[in-house]
């Protein structure tokens, strides 16, 4: 094995190849090379024989030596190989080991470790170049390199500039190209720049979540609505005060008098404040808040540990889950699940007294000895777990087989230890079969067998019958076996193993143990045995709930397809009748590019809606449907996708994804770091409680908007109108206080800790642009504010008759509490206390004290409330503005507020189709009203003051920039004009340039930023030109840099040759 010296050596080869390409002293570039290591088996093994002829060519193209290493650090090719297998799973998340040869496989990924055999490689890209380094790359990780080389290029400028040379800065201007000019907001030597790209890169993505968006959205119209109410009132109050004393009474403005009009001008400004206070609904962030935190915390119990808060209501609009095969719908344990033994083919493990004795013995010792004693069933490390599987894993599904029926296999191994085995066979690919012989105590030789059904049985003469004796096994009764036996269960995505084993007599002589041919033949069959990776028994269930709830549940998987077939057949992805496609990753690759290899949306959209199985798929594959899926345009609403994910390799997948599922025992840090949430159990079931808790956000936050735009109609419009009429709001402005106390913050509580039910999956998911206050809710909300207008009303200008009490309209300034507005402001308490048990239901139903008691915080509050109400009247006093009540008027306020659960159950049975004017509220925000640079992909959120103050900048960059353009212009022209007198056949004019046929401009659209255009500016010539032509040196490919390109048709001179004062140069320049 290599140590860490050779690695470095092989590193430090492969970075002068790649950086001294351009010099002649190697012959295959970084792009070659990055290109090679993409392609996998036959596939690689083309490319290689087609370029380098073989993987020796490579070596000597590289100069390079081999390489070795548990732990493979770098790409590379194998160039020799011993029954080499490697674990990819840190990439693919496959646990099978890849078995890799020079004739089948010889591609080496960094990252990946070595598990069986010896080999050599010849290393091909390390660090950011290898296929572990792009994975990093696309998660942001691999940017320090670069930012060191821009560091040092911008410290070279510098010191260029600091010499105050003209040629020096424009040579420095022609290696960066146009994307200088094209960005102003960078300073003379572009440090300022810089440092705002580093800050808005760390800044979050744009797009809020869907709820977030609707929210804000929805506050903001109520808070206007608040305002203009509060506004109104004040100017009423004013108005009506000054007109009736000045204007109606006659009476003039007296000195004196000043400090009572200011009082009474500060009282209606405080009744103003106090409308304005009861309408903006300042509870909701919290209620968001306090949904999403108890949420989260909930959702530990379920076995989701979730990293982002706003992942969680995400999932509650998921449309599509693309789920791995491996640990996530499957146990990740290979196990025997179908066995022929006895001739008899049993579709369960039978009971251990179906087998004769005679067959269990043959069973329990063939499988015991010849499974390498390195494979194990180790006790599971947690109470309540799984036993561990140690070794490899088809060995450990046979040992398994033993324990299921009821034999220990550490005790044959403990009576016939390792080293007295007396001749092993290894498995290998050629053969596809492992052999143990055993040496009797008699002389006689036992040999036992094992391997792949349909090679092991042609070796069979012999099979054990119904009662455990041998007999003769012919060609026919084999075609029997294999169309009875092994092909269902090949068909069932099943690997099928026949064990055999074969006697040599103790008489005869001892047989030539190195031709192996001849011992491992005239065999006698034991058992044909089926083994698969078992669907997890919970997850048919819960993809059934996912398929109910309207989300489409995909397999993405590195495994073969009938495998993948089989399984999604048997989770219920697949239904027998519907159609539907699967695929393997090259058909899905070919079927989305388009003749140049270039990924189109529009081939995408014809196959992500049917498409179910994604087989054999690379990293990319996954990356690359996701987001597919994600930008279709093909439903009105936009696809919401969540993807589960356990290697390496699927960092992308899960970043790129609206939601990323990460494996809390199998996956890969980087996986989780890429993530939202993390399943601690590994399990498809927890992202369907998920789905859950995320639906029971967004409804916890209807129900409170439901409760709470009620009491705001209510609240504003009594004191509104109580304002206007009797000069005085009947809520005085600490009891408005109190229920603003009652309606935000305790009813957010109450509300958003309602626990979910499984109800929530009968409904399709609302999607982005489903309102949030939907018909039904504001049937609701209009109905029962109308209920408690009439009480307040009736209470307000009646209650004094009603009651027979004292009137408290058209009191004095500083009048004692009265009676009557104490019990108008009881009966509005009790109205919200009962309205609150209303508002549990947002969708029409009946019965609102369905699961009352399973929320005891939702209890506690209404309780609490209820006593803290009783002593602010009882015993609340002045500053509570409350007089005490008697037992009767407590009745009758108490008697009033349960009004509304039977008024509710009036509202219900109106059918919401037939009131036709009721409007939505809550929409999301529409694409239309979003800037068009805020849509560009991976925009970063700015603040509005900082777009502002970015604007004027960018204006007065702008304009200066351009003066200096024409300038420079208009010197090209004069500086062409000369040399085209002196030199009539140059080329150097502006004229004779663009008359020259074989010169053309690639980009016909040249991009003007605009003012608007900032944020999108890095991202725009990237999208512009896809593929860039190369060029020897980083620093003078334009292309890189977001300059036009300029390129010769037959002479191929590049436009980045033109000496830095040329017009050409000029033009670049100014373009």
């Amino acid at each position: 094995m290599g140590d860490m010296a050779n690695n470095s050596i092989a590193y430090s080869g492969v970075k002068n190849a790649v950086k001294e390409t351009n010099h002649g002293d190697f012959g295959v570039t970084l792009a070659e090379l990055r290109s090679l290591m993409e392609l996998r088996a036959a596939d690689a093994l083309h490319k290689i024989q087609e370029c380098y002829g073989d993987v020796h060519g490579i070596c000597a193209k590289l100069k390079t030596s081999p390489n070795e290493g548990d732990l493979l650090p770098a790409d590379g090719v194998l160039i020799q190989g011993n029954d080499l297998k490697i674990d990819e799973s840190s990439l693919t998340g496959e646990s099978d080991h890849v078995k890799k040869s020079l004739d089948r496989d010889p591609m080496l990924l960094s990252g990946t470790h070595v598990m069986e055999g010896s080999g050599r490689m010849v290393v091909t890209a390390v660090g950011v170049n290898s296929q572990t380094g792009i994975i990093f790359t696309l998660l942001g990780a691999g940017g320090d390199e670069e930012e060191k080389e821009k560091e040092k290029e911008k410290k070279d400028k510098k010191s260029k500039k600091q010499d105050g040379a003209v040629e020096n800065r424009n040579k420095a201007k022609a290696q960066d190209g146009a994307a200088m000019e094209m960005q102003p907001l960078k300073s003379e030597d572009g440090g300022d720049g810089d440092e705002k790209d580093k800050k808005r890169s760390n800044l979050p993505k744009k797009e809020k979540s869907v709820l977030q968006g609707k929210l804000t959205k929805l506050a903001v119209q109520i808070g206007k609505a608040g305002l203009l109410m509060s506004a109104i009132t004040v100017i009423i109050l004013v108005l009506y005060f000054v007109i009736d004393t000045f204007w109606v009474q006659k009476r003039p403005w007296l000195a004196e008098c000043t400090p009572i009009y200011i009082q009474y001008f500060v009282k209606f400004f405080i009744i103003g404040v106090t409308v304005l206070v009861v309408a903006v609904p300042e509870g909701l962030p919290l209620a968001v808040t306090i949904s999403l935190a108890y949420s989260v915390k909930k959702m530990m119990r379920d076995n989701n540990l979730v990293r982002h808060l706003d992942a969680c209501e995400t999932m509650g609009n998921a449309t599509a889950i693309c789920s791995d095969k491996t640990g996530t719908l499957t146990m990740n344990r290979m196990t025997v699940v179908q066995a022929y033994i006895n001739e008899k083919h049993y579709k369960k493990i039978p009971e251990p007294e179906a087998i004769p004795e005679k067959t269990m013995a043959y069973l329990v010792t063939g499988i015991s000895v010849n499974c390498a004693y390195t494979s194990k069933i180790l006790p599971p490390e947690k109470e309540g777990g799984l036993p561990r599987h140690v070794g490899n894993k088809t060995e450990c599904a046979l040992l398994g087989l033993l324990l299921d029926l009821k034999r220990d296999y550490q005790d044959v191994r403990n009576e016939i230890p390792e080293e007295d085995l007396y001749k092993v066979y290894t498995f290998n690919s050629v053969r596809k079969s492992m052999s143990t012989v055993l040496k009797n105590s008699d002389g006689s030789f036992r040999i036992f067998s094992k391997g792949a059904s349909e090679i092991v049985l042609k070796k069979c003469f012999k099979i054990l019958s119904a009662n455990g004796e041998p007999k003769v096994f012919r060609p026919r009764d084999r075609d029997d076996i294999v169309k009875t036996v092994i092909e269902p269960m090949a068909s069932e995505g099943l690997r099928t193993i026949c064990l055999a084993f074969r006697d040599f007599p103790a008489g005869e002589p001892e047989p030539e143990w190195d031709n192996e041919n001849d011992i491992v033949t005239g065999l006698t069959c034991i058992a044909v045995v089926g083994i698969e990776d078992p669907v997890r028994p919970e997850v048919p269930d819960a993809i059934k709930k996912c398929q109910r709830a309207g989300i489409t549940v995909r397999m993405v998987t590195g495994d073969n397809i009938n495998t993948a077939r089989a399984i999604a057949l048997k989770c219920g992805i697949l239904n027998p009748g519907e159609d539907f496609l699967c695929l393997e990753g090259k058909d899905f690759n070919r079927r989305i590019r388009n003749e140049k290899g270039e990924i189109e949306q529009e081939r995408i959209d014809k196959i992500w809606p049917k498409l179910r199985v994604l087989a054999r798929s690379s990293p990319t594959d996954k990356h690359t449907l996701v987001k597919g899926i994600i930008d279709s345009t093909v439903f009105e609403q936009r696809q919401v996708v969540a993807v589960t994910g356990d290697g390496t390799n699927d960092g992308p997948a899960l970043k790129k994804a609206d939601v990323g599922f990460a494996m809390g025992i199998a996956g890969t840090d980087v996986a989780k770091e890429a993530s939202d949430i993390i399943l601690t159990d590994d399990n498809f079931t927890s992202i369907v409680k998920a789905v859950m808790w995320g639906r029971n956000v967004y409804d916890s936050i209807s129900k409170f908007l439901q409760f709470q735009l009620t009491v705001n109609v209510v609240a504003v419009i009594v004191a509104f109108t109580g304002a206007c009429i009797t000069q005085d709001s009947p809520l005085k402005a600490v009891q408005m206080l109190w229920v603003n106390l009652i309606m935000d913050t305790l009813a957010s509580l109450a509300l958003a800790t309602e626990p979910p039910t499984e109800s929530l999956l009968l409904r399709k998911p609302y999607g982005r642009n489903k309102p949030l206050i939907s018909r039904t809710m504001m049937k609701n909300i209009l109905g029962h504010a109308f209920y408690q207008l009439v009480v307040v009303f009736t209470l307000l200008f009646a209650g004094e008759k009603i009651f027979d009490i004292d009137s408290g309209r058209n009191a004095p300034l500083h009048a004692p509490p009265s009676e009557h507005y104490t019990i108008v402001f009881n009966t509005f308490v009790m109205m919200q206390l009962f309205n609150e048990i209303n508002a549990r239901k947002i969708h029409g139903e009946r019965n609102v004290f369905e699961g009352i008691f399973n929320n005891a915080i939702f209890c506690s509050i209404v309780l609490g409330t209820f006593i803290v109400q009783i002593i602010i009247v009882q015993f609340g006093g002045k500053p509570f503005s409350c007089s005490e009540l008697s037992v009767e008027q407590w009745l009758w306020s108490i008697f009033l507020g349960m009004g509304t659960l039977l008024w509710g159950q009036l509202i219900s049975t109106i059918p919401t189709s037939r009131l036709k004017f009721l409007k939505e509220a809550g929409h999301g925000t529409q694409k239309e009203e979003i800037p068009e640079e805020e849509l560009a992909e991976d925009v970063e959120e700015i603040d509005h003051a900082e777009r502002e103050l970015r604007r004027g900048q960018i204006l007065w960059f702008r304009g200066l920039n351009r003066i200096q353009t024409q300038i420079r212009v208009v010197n090209a022209f004069r500086s062409s004009l000369y040399e085209g007198l002196e030199k009539p056949e140059t080329r150097s004019s502006i004229h004779n340039f663009m008359t020259h046929p074989e010169f053309r401009i690639e980009d016909s659209e040249p991009h003007i930023p605009l003012i608007d255009d900032t944020d999108a500016e890095d991202d725009a010539p990237t999208k512009r030109n896809p593929t860039p032509p190369p060029s020897p040196n980083r620093n003078n490919n334009n292309a890189a840099d977001g300059a036009i390109h300029l390129t010769a048709g037959r002479r191929n001179k590049s436009a980045t040759s033109s000496s830095p004062g040329s017009p050409l140069h000029s033009l670049e320049t100014s373009l």
